[in-house]
Order: structure tokens, then sequence, then C-alpha cells
């Protein structure tokens, strides 16, 4: 089997027997993959700290069917920034569980690897505004075909109007004139979280108490209704940033 030398993201990790390790990666080259890394809990030399949740890293790898062979890894970045503020590690294992949540296995992504990077590097500096956090989330889900329609309504086509549209139980989004009940969404929530789809850089798009309220909830929704499970990292981030 070929040996590949990928670029990657420690989604996870979980020991298995006495000294082995298996961990979920995604990488540049070929997206989400889950790799076995034998011996990786006593071999500093092949390892190290490399395996750790977040951790930026060169894998060398053969790829299969299910499970990888781990060869070695070496350190790109631990983010330290990260790993000494607990409010960052929350955010940074949120991230990283929806990533492995939500993403295809072996499909590559790398406009989703780019954000990741953005995202922790923008953590690891020292900046934790949950405004980023959403402005991460909403990109995630339009990388992934995900996206809330934000400009119209998703069941008769038409342009929100200054009244916003009305988010319904199962995360659609419609205007007033097809639903007569839901949550109301303001329309500059919507339009801010569309300029969050303009740009790559992080901490670009203010948003006021009211459209960072109305930001939450129609995300929180929206990556509810398409995670495969309840991410567990969701509750420690709420305890850490209610």
């Amino acid at each position: 089997m070929q040996l590949e030398k990928l670029q990657a993201f420690v989604l996870s990790n979980s020991d298995y027997g006495e000294s082995d390790r298996i961990v979920s990666l995604f990488t540049l080259e070929h997206g989400r993959l889950r790799g076995f890394a034998r011996g990786a809990r006593n071999s500093r030399k092949r390892f190290g700290p490399a395996l750790e949740t977040f951790a930026r890293i060169d894998v060398q790898l053969s790829q299969k069917d299910g499970l990888s062979s781990l060869r070695g890894a070496d350190v790109i970045t631990l983010y330290s920034g990260i790993r000494g503020e607990l409010g960052a590690i929350a955010h940074a294992l949120y991230t990283c569980e929806l990533v492995e949540c939500l993403t295809p296995e072996g499909v590559p992504l790398p406009r989703l690897y780019r954000l990741l990077a953005a995202y922790l590097e923008r953590l690891d500096s020292g900046q934790l505004d949950e405004a980023d956090r959403r402005m991460f989330e909403i990109n995630l889900l339009n990388i992934l075909g995900y996206r809330p329609s934000l400009e119209e309504c998703s069941r008769c086509g038409a342009k929100y109007d200054g009244h916003g549209a009305l988010l319904q139980q199962d995360g659609e989004l419609v205007c007033r004139f097809c639903a007569a009940t839901g949550r109301k969404l303001p329309l500059p929530a919507l339009q801010r979280l569309g300029s969050c789809l303009d740009t790559s850089r992080f901490g670009q798009i203010p948003f006021d108490e009211e459209s960072l309220a109305a930001a939450a909830c129609l995300l929180d929704e929206s990556i509810a209704g398409h995670a495969s499970r309840k991410l567990k990292s969701l509750d420690f981030l709420q305890q850490i940033c209610p």
C-alpha cells in the first residue's frame, strides 16, 4: 500500500487496547479519514503530541477503506494559545466535532479545510467572539450545501421584505405570506449572515445583540437538523460560554 504524506487536522482520538489509538482526521487532500495509529501511546518518536485534538499536522499514512494505517506524524502547530484558555478550548473542540459530524468520509473539501484553519488561528490569537463561531457555522453549511435560504422564501421564492423571515420548527425559513407562525428572524440578521459568505476573514462582519441572537437560533436549528447525533462538545461549550 502506497504511503502518502497529507496535511491534516486532528478532529478526535480514542485509545484502543493498551497502546494504540484511533484518530479522526480532516485532511486537505482527501477530506475526513479515520486512521489506526499502532503504538501511538507509547511511541514519542513517531507521533509525540501530534495526535492531540485540533492539532494541525503532517501525517504519513497508507489509505484504506475504513481505517487507514498511520505510520507517523509531525506537528505543524498545536495552537498553544487555544490550549491556555478554557473558552477557546471549548470552541475548538466544538468546531472539530461539528466538522467530524457533518462531513462525508473521503471527500476533499479544501474550502472547509482553509475555513477551519482560519478559525483556529483566530482562536489561537486570543480572539473569542460568538460572531466568529456563527460565521464559521454559516460558511460550513454553505460549503456542504446545507445553507438555509437567507435571501428569499424557501417555498414561494419571494424576496424577504422588511418583516424578515419566519423560522419553522424543522429549520425552514419562509416569508410571512407562506406561514402564519414561526420565530421571527429580522432582515438585518439574515443580511449579516449573508455578508459572512462574502469574506474569508473573521472579525469583519459586526453583529448587534439582536441580530446575533437571531443568527444563533437559525444556525442551531439548521445544524441540529443535519447532524446525525447530538454533539457532546456542545454541552461543554454552553457550560463554559453560556
